[in-house]
């Protein structure tokens, strides 16, 4: 049975490329990505599906527990919810209901500007049926407002109009202030600032880099 090797969360405003650093932290140390937007569509969609702990997603994202699965950082190999984990936790309380399950090792704070972070919102659009998101200015689907695996319509969540994503923004920063703090004061913070997730991904390549031995090549990442 393999050991533990780390658990950590990504944290980040809407719009700040959490699931895109994750995506390749799971590529590049081994990982599997769990998404706990992801977690939460599947169980409200009725479509099952089990946590990597074998738990029935809806049980796993059961609103008592103040949110989705928790998050670990593992190698595929290892036993209990092997997973790079985005979403979770947002508030003060979601990160002390965490810290009943797991201790965490590494806390990973991704800064983004809030114009940066207006545009790029403003711009998404996302498929409902699996989640999968678009940009409109930067990674764009083959046909304009088709998916370009089911070759169903996008669509542009609510809360992805321009005219709500200043409120998400404010409410974001307010909730995540005491948990950013808190995870500072435990000396396991690690904030990565900028506008571009291929510029600040090669920061947090090297860090993770530091605590696990990556599975692909500098070259292959």
């Amino acid at each position: 049975m393999a050991s533990k090797l780390l658990r950590a969360v990504v944290l980040g405003p809407p719009g700040s490329g959490k699931g895109t650093v994750c995506e390749r932290i799971a590529r590049s140390f081994g990982l599997q990505h769990l998404s706990s937007g992801q977690f939460l569509r599947e169980s409200l969609g009725g479509g099952g599906g089990e946590c990597p702990r074998g738990r029935p997603v809806g049980s796993a994202a059961r609103p008592g527990a103040g949110g989705p699965c928790p998050a670990h950082l593992r190698r595929g190999s290892a036993p209990l919810c092997p997973a790079a984990c985005t979403g979770f936790p947002r508030t003060l309380g979601q990160a002390k209901a965490l810290d009943g399950i797991c201790e965490l090792d590494l806390v990973i704070s991704l800064n983004i500007p809030f114009e940066t972070l207006k545009d790029r919102l403003s711009a998404r659009w996302v498929h409902p049926g699996s989640g999968r998101v678009y940009n409109m200015d930067f990674n764009p689907p083959h046909v304009q407002g088709i998916d370009d695996l089911t070759g169903e319509p996008l669509v542009q969540r609510e809360d992805d109009r321009p005219e709500a994503v200043a409120a998400r923004l404010r409410k974001y920063k307010d909730a995540a202030k005491p948990v950013i703090e808190l995870y500072k004061s435990r000396g396991i913070l690690h904030s990565f600032s900028g506008t571009e997730t291929n510029k600040i991904w090669p920061y947090v390549y090297t860090l993770l880099s530091s605590k696990i031995p990556p599975v692909l090549s500098d070259e292959e990442h």
